[in-house]
């Protein structure tokens, strides 16, 4: 009988000195709205990590993107959510932080590695927590086809006139669409066009910031040009672009029939797809007498912590590995035109997605004016930037009326306004 107890007695000390050998692997299941990602997170990023980090398993569970706000909500009350969240950008994600359902990510080890752009969609209003780890951002400009620049002797336009000059002569030629944009879903007008271009007005974070605290009105030069330079589009868009959809606009670039898209990086996969030419890209033309240039480096998405989650020592390891070369080179390959925000050196193997992220090097990033703060009233301003602008450009409003119906109906609603 002692022979047995004994016997006994030392399987259990093997069961619990081996206990980190024996102990079941932690698995952390990760919520998402990207849905087209799965393959991309299940044969690429997880591999990449677990192979790292032995111990820790993910569990890449996306739903539709429409369902994405309220499922996740549900979820998340009812204590069934995922220990990662991914973050949509601003105020959806710090509700969630005011509600005590997001991890305080301020002091994460990797944070540091990201800029106050990158942070500014998930962090509160005064800057001083954040509480979602910055992923991707998508930046705007333009793409063209390079094969009608060469036929046409074009040089990629760096200013304002230079712009103006390559659109002169696309019209002049006659041959192509100098431009393929239409207004017919408003949306594009805004952020293909105004927020695209009108970064290099206000000045980037200068000035978004400064209408945030009521330093700057929307009927200031700043904020008016662009409109005008929207007017001044229309003369090189094409008939009918009135009635253009964004589809349509699309189409007819990746057909070869116009030669410049006002674009946002995530066309790149698409544009890779359809068309059958070389492409280039440049940054919005900075405009005379600048003496900087600006781009809209606008946050897309992030990855939080659930506070619930029985995982956070374990979440904030994939949460800091997120912040390293390794991920951001994985992401940026997998997904070209949607750029990794931290700090960490990372290669494009797509030459169109290398050209747009360089720009970071020469000009000032900012995200899109008026997407952070300056949204939570009614009439929505972001909403309200996409009729004024597709008005100035179908006619029916000037850019001095569209600029005061934006500020007016901002300072119906936001006191730093009134």
């Amino acid at each position: 009988m002692i022979k047995k107890s004994t016997a006994v007695l030392s399987m259990a000390g093997m069961l619990i000195t081996g206990g980190s050998v024996l102990a079941e692997d932690v698995t952390l299941q990760i919520e998402s709205w990207r849905n087209d990602d799965i393959s991309i997170w299940r044969n690429q990023i997880i591999p990449a990590f677990e192979s790292e980090h032995p111990g820790i398993k993910l569990d890449f569970q996306p739903m539709a993107p429409t369902q994405y706000n309220s499922a996740l909500n549900s979820k998340l009350d009812a204590g069934t959510a995922g220990d990662l969240v991914t973050c949509r950008a601003f105020d959806a994600s710090l509700q969630l932080f005011q509600n005590g359902q997001l991890t305080d990510l301020t002091d994460l080890e990797s944070m540091s590695n990201y800029s106050d752009v990158a942070r500014s969609a998930w962090s509160t209003d005064d800057g001083s927590q954040t509480y979602c780890v910055p992923m991707a951002s998508v930046i705007h400009g333009f793409i063209y086809n390079q094969e009608i620049f060469d036929e046409l002797d074009l040089d990629e336009p760096t200013t304002e006139a230079e712009f103006y000059a390559v659109l002169d002569a696309l019209l002049e030629d006659g041959s192509y669409i100098p431009m393929a944009m239409g207004i017919n879903d408003q949306w594009e007008a805004a952020t293909m066009g105004y927020a695209n271009i009108g970064v290099n007005y206000w000045k980037g974070e200068e000035g978004r910031k400064a209408l945030i605290n009521g330093d700057a009105r929307l009927t200031d030069e700043e904020w008016v040009e662009p409109f005008r330079q929207l007017e001044r589009w229309t003369d090189y868009l094409g008939r009918g672009f009135e009635a253009q959809s964004y589809p349509d606009s699309q189409n007819l670039f990746t057909l070869g029939r116009a030669a410049i898209f006002p674009a946002g990086s995530w066309e790149i996969s698409v544009f890779r797809d359809q068309a059958d030419f070389d492409m280039g890209a440049f940054p919005p033309p900075v405009p005379a007498g600048a003496d900087e240039c600006y781009i809209s480096d606008h946050t897309d998405m992030g990855m939080g912590l659930n506070a619930s989650s029985p995982h956070q020592e374990e979440a904030k390891i994939f949460l800091n590995w997120m912040g390293s070369s390794e991920f951001a080179t994985l992401f940026a390959n997998a997904v070209p035109g949607f750029f990794p925000l931290s700090d960490a050196d990372f290669k494009l193997e797509d030459s169109l997605a290398q050209e747009f992220v360089s720009w970071r090097n020469e000009c000032n990033s900012s995200i899109r004016p008026f997407h952070q703060i300056l949204s939570r009233g009614t009439p929505n301003l972001s909403n309200e930037s996409w009729n004024t602008s597709a008005n100035v450009m179908r006619g029916t409003s000037t850019p001095e009326e569209a600029a005061e119906v934006m500020q007016t109906g901002l300072s119906s609603w936001y006191a730093p306004q009134q």
